[in-house]
């Protein structure tokens, strides 16, 4: 039965991962920080790379447990739930900014310890905020615009390269690796490739391929100095992600601005949904009673 339960508790975790991850301006880092697994999760991709046998093991299964959750949960986004993000974009973005208002007190409750008498480092928090600020603003003044139709020796460097920063940010709270895709051009061209793919069109393979190893090399260079901040550094790293968090809020404001069409930013009540948004706070405090319950239980 417990078996089962962590089961259940990780394949939730994987799958919200995916759909914040598939979404410009949210980050499955701030989901993963907020369910309370974000340690795990970058001790196991650290340990799968770095780590004895032993941990190579448990860092696998862990792993395991919350890929069938992400892999889900992204075919999800990518198949259905694109076009919902597309057409009902203020309706999701309301839903977003309701999850990160409702998550920052729970991270600063849970993380007490690394917060209370601290309050210097507050100047990191502001640095989260300015460097999520920053990635955002270079989306909305217009990303690169890059074809990659037909690969060449640049453009696979190009994708590789991207990849790997994109997934450093997929992992860091705060940060959305989709945004970032946006910035380099890449967000519409591999979600359609995702898409295609599913629908069984390997002529995208090469692309997807590619942009996988990127994402393999990003993890590989980045996921130490997490987990080493994390350990060293604490405080000053729950700082700057809870400046990340808050910076999020205006990546998500700008989210409309980055998808095709003309989409204003959210910024008055005829495009924010009180509902939705009450909505986000609801489902962010269910997860955290869910997740007690199942400590707990």
């Amino acid at each position: 039965m417990k078996k089962i339960k962590e089961y259940i508790i990780r394949f939730i975790d994987g799958f919200c991962m995916a759909l914040a991850d598939s979404v410009p301006g949210v980050s499955g880092g701030t989901i993963a920080f907020l369910l309370g697994f974000y340690d795990e999760f970058i001790s196991s991709l650290d340990d799968l790379l770095r780590g004895n046998l032993k941990k190579k093991k448990k860092a696998l299964e862990f792993l395991i447990k919350l890929g069938i959750g992400w892999v889900i949960g992204f075919a999800l986004s990518a198949t259905i739930l694109s076009n919902l993000f597309t057409t009902k974009i203020y309706l999701m973005s309301s839903l977003f900014i309701g999850f990160i208002i409702g998550a920052i007190p729970i991270v600063i409750k849970d993380e007490k310890k690394s917060i209370k008498g601290h309050y210097k480092n507050i100047f990191f928090a502001l640095i989260g905020i300015g460097i999520v600020v920053g990635i955002s603003f270079l989306t909305q003044v217009g990303g690169i615009k890059v074809d990659i139709t037909h690969l060449n020796l640049l453009s696979v460097i190009y994708v590789f390269i991207s990849a790997a920063l994109a997934i450093t940010a997929m992992v860091l709270p705060g940060i959305s690796g989709s945004t970032l895709l946006l910035i380099f051009g890449l967000y519409a061209p591999i979600m359609n490739a995702i898409k295609n793919f599913l629908h069984f069109d390997f002529s995208v393979l090469p692309l997807l391929i590619i942009f996988g190893l990127g994402i393999i090399a990003g993890i590989v260079s980045f996921v130490k100095i997490v987990r080493t901040c994390l350990e060293k550094y604490r405080s000053q790293t729950i700082y700057v992600i809870i400046g990340m968090m808050i910076g999020s809020l205006y990546a998500i404001v700008l989210g409309p601005t980055t998808i095709e069409g003309a989409n204003f930013a959210m910024l008055d009540l005829k495009t924010f949904s009180i509902p939705f948004f009450i909505l986000g706070i609801a489902i962010i405090i269910g997860l955290e009673f869910l997740k007690q319950y199942l400590k707990k239980n």
